[in-house]
């Protein structure tokens, strides 16, 4: 099974570290527990008749980085980024597309998912008014829910594809 690097970037307190707990074991943590430089996790995606599968390794970043993450060995050879921002604080959106931005001039090709989470605590007009606003450095949008698991799956199951549809 091919394994790809996933990075998974954006402020701290945006959930980076709920969605991929919610990912991998399908659990939420009402506790905050801040992650210090990098955690790193695998997740399987199942093979279809329409794609192999892959093992994505994703690097769970801190969020102390801001822009100076693309200076770190860190984001080296990843192949695509899910970055994170919270939908109750919108200057983390802000720092979510600057970050997109930032992905797309360091590896340029390698696929971004912006990832809006926190959708539970939003109401669907709202939602829809924060991802108007917001220019985006292309890519795709989701909206998900670590604590509920809504469309977590998804996001990472969108940046596999766009992974093997890119051949990185």
């Amino acid at each position: 099974m091919t394994a790809r690097k996933v990075m998974l970037l954006g402020e701290i307190g945006v959930g980076k570290s709920s969605i991929v707990e919610r990912l991998v074991f399908d659990r939420f943590d009402f506790e905050y527990k801040p992650t210090i430089g990098v955690d790193i996790y695998r997740y399987d995606v199942p093979p279809t008749p329409a794609r192999p599968g892959m093992s994505l390794i994703i690097w769970d970043t801190d969020g102390n980085f801001g822009d100076s993450i693309f200076r770190h060995v860190y984001v080296r050879e990843a192949s695509a980024a899910l970055i994170v921002g919270d939908l109750t604080r919108r200057e983390t959106l802000d720092t979510m597309v600057r970050i997109g931005h930032g992905f797309h001039e360091a590896l340029p090709g390698r696929h971004v998912s912006l990832i809006l989470n926190k959708l539970d605590l939003v109401s669907a007009p709202e939602a829809l008014a924060m991802e108007g606003a917001m220019t985006r450095p292309g890519g795709d949008i989701v909206k998900t829910s670590a604590k509920t698991g809504a469309n977590v799956g998804h996001a990472f199951l969108h940046a596999a594809e766009a992974i093997i549809r890119r051949g990185h």
